[in-house]
């Protein structure tokens, strides 16, 4: 089976770095010590039951961290009050935030200040939104596309429009035009998409238009590997989404000629080796 594999597949800069700075923890750890995320560092299940064996332990809540432990923040970022409740503690602190969504922090606080209400595009129960939100006013509005968007904007009000540094380009501007159209040209907008996302998702597009059939790979809770299959989609090509190789049913690709592959930023490039050569040798 011919398979055609996106350069852009794998880990991105902001996963890679959250990743080396909780091997630096380990690396440089005592066997006594206590680590932590606080919150699943990534979204991939593969990952974090690595991490897991070699005595990292996830908490849920910031209260749960005991003194004299080292809590590293995960790539998504926490809510302010999660980071001010931390800092409480008595642990050591590691911010593995991802930078991108570290600057998207910053810039709606700075307009949340100027007194502007925060329209987000986004997916309200994931934890870089939570993280966000906690940055605007209690009025900020989550949507996932413009037509849940339009009957909750209210007129003469200051609005900032963001998203999830994870979402889909194509729809933000969609969002992004209809708003100036609406409200006027000085609404401001806040380019929080980060980079790697739209060069990932333009390039499955590419490749979704000259294969028979897509696979995806990476956790089934990553968003940002949601939208791949999402955008994938849209193209009409035929998608499968899966975390491991072992997950590949040869029967779905019958009747193909070339299929073309993908991954979230959180999967590993051994995963997307091992699925390659499973698809390889079909």
């Amino acid at each position: 089976m011919d398979v055609v594999v996106a350069q852009s597949a794998g880990f991105c800069m902001g996963v890679g770095l959250a990743l080396e700075k909780l091997e630096t923890v380990l690396d440089e750890a005592e066997a006594s010590d206590r680590i932590h995320t606080l919150g699943p560092i990534i979204h991939n299940p593969q990952v974090l039951a690595e991490f897991a064996a070699r005595g990292v332990s996830c908490l849920e809540r910031p209260e749960d961290a005991r003194p004299g432990s080292t809590v590293v923040i995960r790539a998504h970022g926490i809510t302010r009050r999660a980071e001010a409740v931390l800092r409480t503690r008595g642990v050591t602190v590691i911010d593995a935030t991802c930078p991108k969504v570290s600057t998207a922090q910053k810039l709606i606080s700075r307009e949340t200040e100027r007194g502007r209400s925060l329209l987000l595009l986004g997916e309200a129960h994931h934890p870089e939104v939570r993280g966000l939100l906690s940055y605007a006013s209690p009025d900020a509005v989550v949507f996932q596309t413009l037509e849940e968007l339009v009957p909750q904007l209210v007129p003469d009000k200051d609005y900032v429009l963001a998203a999830q540094t994870t979402q889909d380009r194509t729809v933000f501007e969609q969002v992004r035009d209809y708003l100036r159209e609406r409200l006027g040209a000085d609404v401001p907008v806040l380019e929080t998409i980060c980079d790697a996302t739209r060069v990932r998702q333009q390039e499955a597009i590419a490749i979704a238009r000259q294969v028979d059939k897509m696979v995806v790979a990476g956790g089934f809770e990553s968003g940002n590997t949601r939208r791949l299959a999402q955008v994938v989609e849209a193209q009409g090509t035929p998608c499968v989404h899966v975390e491991t190789a072992s997950q590949l049913n040869p029967a779905d690709f019958t009747g193909c000629r070339k299929i073309g592959l993908t991954a979230g930023a959180s999967t590993p490039d051994k995963i997307i080796q091992e699925i390659h050569d499973v698809l390889a040798s079909l």
